[in-house]
């Protein structure tokens, strides 16, 4: 796989993809020994929604979202307020005609405080600190550029790629039901408004053309057509509505629900464990990069770091990838095999301050299992389908 990025070798690469891709599929049967076990999924206990004025839909979608964090980001799990987190947890509802709601919750008293508590990572990259805010270098592209396009009417409309969506605001989605599609909260809201583009929110489902053969006899691909779906609500997590000044990735994910149910395949979603109990330690996810502008690109790579709310990475992402359904092999004790599960949303680029050295990351959100029965809910519209399988 090495030498097909140095050597550019379209053909070599699709066909080790493929090879990789089979490889994964027979992975043995037997469930890893060091399988911790699966989380206790709470219950959420849902109030009637309120009104709220309407959305200005004023802020401007921002597409390559950089956070900058320190050693506090790993902690967050140490000392919980009960209220505090059920106040993240409230949630927006945007409707199509831009009136908006406002649903809090509380945890079922039967429930205690669950939180991922994750042992404080080790910063295994260093990497040079930037000159200034201002003349960031980009640096989602680690070393060789690993990333694959995703070509031809098999490889596009086959699972797992044919789970990515477009997003009219310029980001990538993914599908987690026949009418639900999961993003990034900051494809559509900044932190303070929804963008414009949220006004009209549409997803875009990749059309492939057929192989045209052309005179001399030689074949040409031509990019994929898109039919768009206009949606009908969208959610948003209180956690990320908190103004611009206090914008985290731990919320950075959003659902949006479409006017019409569609016919493909959709990824089923589960808690996110610990790198330990993912095959291979390895992430996956597909989306649309803006420098590669109508082709979807596929990525994989291992976990490097994790805290409690997020999962750290080099997988090579470029903007417009934000909102990829972030996915692994996670094992199934009902199926007794590993099975492709959405784990997190790709939200961005981080960089962190350790001991006064900064280190630079791609940034996925961890579904927690808090967070696993809030995007549930959404979906289903209530808890009894809302457990761990």
């Amino acid at each position: 796989m090495v030498w097909c990025r140095v050597l550019g070798l379209a053909h070599c690469c699709l066909t080790g993809l493929l090879l990789l891709l089979l490889l994964s599929s027979s992975l043995s049967v037997r469930a890893p020994r060091h399988l911790s076990e699966h989380p206790h999924v709470p219950s959420l206990v849902h109030h009637t929604p309120l009104p709220l004025s309407r959305s200005r839909f004023s802020a401007k979608a921002q597409l390559d979202l950089t956070t900058h964090c320190n050693a506090s980001c790993y902690h967050k799990g140490e000392d919980i307020d009960k209220e505090h987190l059920t106040e993240q947890l409230a949630f927006e509802t945007l409707y199509a005609d831009g009136s908006r709601t406002l649903t809090t919750v509380d945890l079922d008293d039967d429930d205690d405080i669950v939180y991922d508590i994750i042992p404080t990572p080790s910063i295994r990259k260093k990497h040079k600190a930037p000159p200034s805010p201002h003349k960031r270098m980009r640096r989602q592209i680690y070393g060789p550029d690993g990333r694959f396009n995703i070509r031809g009417d098999h490889f596009l409309l086959d699972y797992p790629f044919s789970t990515a969506v477009r997003i009219s605001t310029g980001c990538t989605g993914v599908l987690v039901s026949q009418q639900h599609v999961l993003t990034a909260a900051h494809c559509v809201h900044d932190g303070k408004d929804y963008v414009k583009g949220a006004r009209k929110l549409r997803v875009g489902f990749l059309i492939p053309p057929s192989t045209n053969s052309t005179k001399q006899g030689q074949t040409s691909l031509k990019k994929p057509l898109v039919r768009w779906v206009r949606v009908k609500r969208t959610r948003v997590p209180k956690g990320w509505i908190q103004g611009q000044q206090d914008v985290s990735m731990d919320y950075d994910y959003a659902l949006l629900e479409l006017r019409w149910a569609h016919r493909r395949p959709f990824m089923r979603l589960s808690v996110a464990p610990t790198s330990d109990d993912l095959a291979g330690k390895r992430i996956h996810f597909s989306g649309f990069d803006s420098d590669r502008p109508g082709e979807l690109v596929y990525r994989f790579c291992p976990v490097e770091d994790e805290s409690n709310d997020l999962i750290y990475q080099h997988c090579d992402a470029r903007p417009g990838a934000s909102g990829s359904g972030v996915y692994g092999r996670v094992w199934d004790n009902t199926l007794e095999r590993w099975e492709r599960k959405v784990i997190g949303i790709f939200s961005g680029h981080q960089w962190l301050e350790i001991n006064g050295e900064n280190h630079d990351y791609n940034v996925a959100v961890r579904f927690t299992p808090l967070k696993f029965a809030q995007i549930c809910y959404w979906v289903h519209g209530n808890r009894a389908d809302c457990s761990q399988d």
